[in-house]
């Protein structure tokens, strides 16, 4: 059954963090090897979910701030370490900081539930410093163009999430009209350490054929 995006997370917030998910674990891996360290830096994780970027940066030592729309993510966020506190409910288009407060703004796997992305990237870039850093990932549109969905399964109902493809050139133009310049972007593909997932999954036959497309599209960008 198809689900529009806030009402899909109050359902999915309840299983999330139950079992591991490659595309996560993927994104994790690579987007933190381009962000690289992140200690004393100020990072803002819009979109944030149930918390798992903000706990990944506070283990490294950084000031995190979380922000997302769905009361129960946000609820299942605080009970993971240096979160609680450091959360708020808001729109990723009207974000309640500051401008140029981040050193780092992070949205992940959110960006294609808007039907028009260039209000939160406005919001994104407004919030990051000069010299500061903006990183988006997202499903790959390749993934997509395969028939992967994005859907998660509660009890014995399974949902799809509506959510948009968008052409990598309309969020890069409306990035480089909020002063973002685009820097690295990775196409990331499963490797050796999801093949365990897949394979605590009981699902290591699909992982071959999972590994010939790109799953996940990382673009960071320093505002100028």
């Amino acid at each position: 059954m198809r689900i529009e995006p806030l009402a899909g997370h109050r359902i999915w917030s309840r299983t999330y963090d139950d079992a591991p998910n490659p595309v996560l674990a993927l994104e994790l891996r690579v987007l933190r090897e381009l962000v690289g360290p992140l200690e004393r830096l100020r990072v803002v994780d819009v979109a944030c979910g149930t918390g798992r970027w903000m706990a990944c940066a506070h283990a490294q030592g950084a000031v995190v701030v979380g922000i997302d729309l769905c009361r129960e993510m946000l609820a299942r966020a605080v009970e993971k370490p240096g979160v609680r506190g450091h959360v708020a409910q808001a729109h990723a288009g009207r974000l309640p900081i500051r401008d140029s407060i981040a050193d780092l703004a992070l949205c992940s796997f959110a960006l294609s539930y808007f039907s028009a992305p260039g209000e939160a990237i406005s919001e994104i870039a407004r919030i990051v410093r000069p010299g500061g850093r903006a990183a988006i990932a997202d499903l790959h549109p390749r993934a997509l163009q395969a028939g992967w969905k994005r859907s998660f399964r509660s009890g014995s109902d399974v949902y799809e999430i509506d959510h948009h493809a968008h052409p990598a050139g309309l969020i890069d133009a409306a990035a480089e009209q909020c002063g973002l310049h685009l820097v690295r972007r990775a196409d990331a593909r499963f490797g050796s350490p999801e093949r365990e997932i897949f394979r605590a999954a009981g699902r290591e036959d699909a992982f071959p054929e999972a590994c010939r497309i790109p799953a996940v599209r990382i673009s960071l960008w320093t505002k100028q």
